[in-house]
């Protein structure tokens, strides 16, 4: 088996060393392939001066996040890729511990972990909750959906994630009308068709928390749409043996916009509030719906619902 870590980046070289060291030092071999989005800073100079340890693609013009990833995927050559933007990095053992834990589950397709969100100077500031039981376990392909559906299946943001190349390619890639905006989660939405997906409840890798980060140039209204499109989405897929279980989509939709109304008065973001506020939203569905979702954010490791996937045994 072998992984492909896919870096992309475009203009960030100060950060972009330090997601490179991570991955060239892994404990075991990886190819480590850099997708550059047109960068007019020294990226282009430095990665070329790395030789062989590194694989380098540059985009002849700028293309947009969800493009580049799909050029470096394109670049890679490993059965696995693993993702990760410029400014985040991999801790040493990334790679070795999600080789060990897919071995075990050859029909896995996607395969998420614990990480570290930290600021500029490397200060841990939070973690990943751990989702589920055991420090490995997989979850079935007919349940993924469903999980990601009730927020019991956070796979998380590139730096978290690995997947099958194969996978990936089936997909058509990411798609460049999101960039940036949800690109990562409508991917894994779509390769977890394709069969079972893992969690590592193991802290292995590190999410810089800045104000540069990608997201943080779109509105908070913008979000939320983007977030109701993701559930409609994976509302579609939930497997037919759980469609009775799931709540009314428009009891969702109404969930979200509870959620990122609450998330923009918190901010003092007056304006977004009342541009994304409803009273229709203020349901005793929409509440419950908020609260189970905060709770199992917590306590997902003790969750029954979530207990029901199995552990992966060493």
């Amino acid at each position: 088996m072998k992984f492909s870590v896919v870096i992309t980046t475009y203009n960030r070289l100060d950060l972009l060393k330090r997601a490179i060291d991570s991955a060239c030092t892994q404990t075991i071999e990886c190819e480590v392939v850099v997708a550059d989005d047109c960068s007019d800073d020294d990226t282009q100079t430095y990665v070329q001066s790395l030789g062989d340890k590194v694989v380098y693609h540059r985009n002849e013009v700028n293309q947009g996040h969800a493009a580049t990833v799909n050029a470096g995927v394109a670049k890679a050559t490993g059965d696995w890729i693993k993702f990760l933007d410029d400014d985040d990095y991999l801790a040493a053992n990334c790679i070795e511990e999600i080789t060990s834990a897919i071995a075990l589950r050859p029909d896995a397709v996607i395969c998420s972990c614990v990480a570290a969100q930290v600021d500029a100077n490397e200060v841990e500031l939070s973690r990943t909750p751990q989702v589920g039981p055991g420090l490995a376990f997989y979850i079935p392909q007919a349940d993924i959906h469903y999980g990601m559906l009730l927020e019991l299946v956070p796979f998380g943001t590139p730096a978290q994630v690995a997947c099958r190349r194969d996978a990936f390619l089936k997909t058509g890639g990411w798609d460049s009308t999101l960039d940036a905006n949800c690109d990562d989660i409508d991917s894994w939405i779509r390769i977890a068709q394709f069969g079972d997906a893992i969690f590592l409840n193991h802290c292995l890798a590190y999410r810089t928390i800045w104000p540069g980060a990608y997201n943080q140039k779109f509105s908070l209204s913008r979000r939320l749409a983007t977030n109701i499109l993701m559930k409609e989405k994976i509302y579609a897929l939930v497997d037919e043996q759980h469609r009775l279980k799931i709540p009314r989509f428009q009891d969702i939709k109404n969930y979200l916009k509870l959620h990122w109304s609450l998330v923009a008065l918190k901010q003092k973001n007056i304006k977004s509030f009342l541009s994304m506020f409803e009273p229709s939203a203020i349901s005793p569905q929409s509440w419950k719906f908020l609260v189970s979702a905060a709770l199992s954010r917590r306590t997902q490791g003790n969750n029954s619902q979530v207990r029901k996937f199995v552990l992966i045994e060493s």
